[in-house]
């Protein structure tokens, strides 16, 4: 039987979790390599993400371009037999560009809730899902420029 923490963790993977979000704080990519597997699955990719650590690392480096006062502020983490939940804040400020959305010095605040599934002291998959339809409200970008209701055209 493993050892756990009060809050039902494994010893370690509370760890292991918050170098996985250092990762995007500290900005340092390399820290993924510490915290997942190589087979590692991101469940969904993000636009244009490749599988695996490498697949994010790129991502992650646009991400933090984009936002270079990206912070992942850690708020509520739960687990149990090799699963952990995870409640989160990212904040930055948008000074570069984002997929193809110009930088509009905007301050950012997403909610961000995930769930890892551990192996062997890493984790090996992640479920992830962000507020991107509020940040896009946060930053100007939503709605569009061009209306999508036809009556108004």
């Amino acid at each position: 039987m493993r050892a756990t923490t009060p809050n039902g963790l494994a010893a370690g993977d509370l760890q292991i979790v918050q170098t996985f979000y250092r990762a995007f704080s500290d900005k340092k990519p390399e820290l993924l390599d510490e915290a997942v597997t190589p087979d590692w699955e991101d469940i969904p990719l993000a636009p244009g993400q490749g599988p695996g650590p490498d697949g994010l690392k790129p991502i992650l480096q646009s991400i933090v371009a984009a936002f270079p006062d990206l912070r992942i502020h850690v708020e509520d983490v739960i687990g149990s037999h090799g699963r952990i939940g995870v409640r989160a804040k990212i904040t930055g400020t948008h000074r570069g560009e984002f997929f193809g959305i110009a930088a509009t010095n905007r301050p950012i605040s997403v909610a961000l809730h995930e769930f890892h599934e551990m192996d062997n002291g890493r984790i090996k998959r992640t479920w992830h899902l962000e507020d991107w339809f509020g940040m896009l409200l946060q930053i100007g970008a939503w709605p569009p420029a061009r209306s999508l209701h036809p009556e108004s055209a």
